[in-house]
């Protein structure tokens, strides 16, 4: 009896996806998730390999984009909004292009030497640079 209660419960805890950050393949720069974090709250402006970097961002609806800014950034969907809008505000920054599906994002990094984006580990393909996975 306890099994099927326990089992019951394991099937409504919500699934947290794998979430990678993809460059364009030629993208020969170093990246950990502090630089990562830097670069998608624009405190960092270039890749190690001194481009500058191009912020892809998926869809607010897309829950690739909650799980990166939890897990990567350490903060709620709403607080990252919130920072951006203050920096943008203040003119010190511009937030990430957003996308409206991960192909989307994957299409733009492969044909931009210079960006880089976060989708679902599940949608990456070989057209682009998988760098990290959360």
């Amino acid at each position: 009896m306890y099994g099927a209660a326990l089992l019951g419960m394991a099937q409504s805890l919500p699934v947290h996806a794998e979430v990678v950050v993809i460059v364009h393949p030629s993208n020969d720069s170093s990246f950990d998730q502090d630089e990562i974090k830097k670069i998608f709250l624009g405190k960092t402006k270039s890749f190690s390999n001194g481009r500058n970097a191009i912020l892809i961002s998926s869809s607010a609806d897309d829950p690739a984009t909650d799980e990166f800014n939890e897990k990567v950034i350490g903060r709620s969907s709403s607080q990252v909004k919130a920072y951006w809008s203050k920096i943008l505000f203040t003119g010190k920054g511009t937030p990430p292009q957003e996308m409206s599906s991960a192909q989307e994002v994957i299409s733009t990094v492969a044909s931009n030497p210079d960006a880089i984006g976060y989708i679902d580990a599940s949608a990456a393909t070989d057209s682009v640079k998988v760098v990290a996975k959360f």
